[in-house]
């Protein structure tokens, strides 16, 4: 038995043969930070703390994955791209609609904010994205790993659980899994996004070529085997959909990263699902059926009066581009 099937075995004895969509909710195109070398803010030299989107908007992309049954990966943004008391509407607001708590990912925070937001917080991630220290310190020099893991040893003592992001395809090799299993280890990791670097114009991995699949699955399945009950989540792009197979049977969880709603009933969507069935999975939700619009409609009685005309217009511009790209198909 090779290691992706054994990961799969591993997988099945766990968790139904199912699988689903996770959207990341980003609320900004600001950064604080914007230095690490991987990343597209890093290539913009007008850091604008104005790049931020509306509640309203958010809201109404809270409403299209509701009802399109695709789960709320994280809530993210740039570092110190909202105020305290903004993210804690967005997050109220987010629980009305889903009558869940979130996944937080927007940096390192202190435990005073970890104790205000913990009504409706699942839990905190830690964008730490390379595992190999050296690699780490070059790549991200001003997000170092020391504060995350503060914040997880705090998070940990207030019942909140961690999670953490890598990418693979950074310069790290198979033999620092290693390391990663013992900062699961450590820090009570429950759950663990892995994705494959996509290159960005203008940053030193420009002219880089992509981890395969293989590459990626072998991450995901010896995360699977030495991980029994971690929630994978697997990061794939739209020029990527051909290797969502290959991640499902590696034992990932769930696929994240693809643009769902501008590529919404696209032949990448559709492409996605068979690649679900393909690994033997159901598909929960779909990237390529519009539920009626009277569903999305009755969602708006959840939102505050002040902000239901907003949203409701939102929603229609949403839904409207949504329909666009079915007619474009058909």
């Amino acid at each position: 038995m090779n290691i992706i099937e054994k990961a799969n075995k591993v997988y099945l004895g766990n968790f139904k043969p199912v699988t689903w969509f996770e959207r990341a909710l980003f609320f900004s195109w600001y950064c604080k930070i914007a230095d690490c070398k991987y990343c597209y803010m890093s290539t913009q030299p007008n850091k604008n703390k104005e790049a931020v989107r509306s509640i309203a908007s958010i809201l109404a992309e809270t409403i299209i994955c509701k009802k399109l049954g695709w789960k709320i990966g994280f809530i993210s943004s740039g570092h110190n791209a909202y105020s305290t008391e903004k993210l804690l509407l967005l997050m109220k607001n987010i629980n009305k609609i889903t009558g869940k708590k979130v996944w937080l990912n927007i940096g390192v925070l202190e435990e005073d904010e970890l104790t205000l937001f913990s009504p409706y917080i699942e839990g905190v991630v830690g964008a730490i994205e390379t595992i190999n220290p050296k690699l780490h310190d070059e790549l991200c020099p001003s997000k170092p790993v020391e504060p995350f893991t503060k914040m997880f040893e705090v998070s940990r003592k207030l019942g909140i659980k961690n999670a953490m992001t890598i990418i693979t395809g950074l310069g790290e090799t198979i033999k620092d899994f290693d390391l990663l299993k013992e900062f699961i280890e450590k820090y009570d990791i429950e759950k663990i996004h892995i994705y494959g670097l996509n290159p960005q114009k203008g940053t030193m991995f420009e002219d880089v070529k992509p981890p395969t699949a293989e590459y990626q699955s072998e991450w995901i399945a010896r995360t699977r085997i030495a991980f029994p009950k971690i929630d994978i989540q697997a990061g794939i792009w739209d020029d990527k959909v051909e290797n969502v197979s290959a991640l499902l049977e590696a034992g990932a969880n769930s696929i994240s990263k693809f643009p769902a709603i501008r590529k919404f009933n696209s032949k990448e969507a559709l492409r996605i699902e068979e690649e679900s069935e393909k690994a033997g999975r159901v598909f929960d939700g779909s990237l390529v059926k519009l539920p009626k619009e009277e569903e999305f409609s009755k969602e708006l009685e959840k939102i505050p009066n002040n902000l239901k005309r907003e949203v409701d217009i939102k929603l229609i511009k949403y839904i409207k581009l949504m329909k666009k790209r079915k007619s474009k198909d058909k």
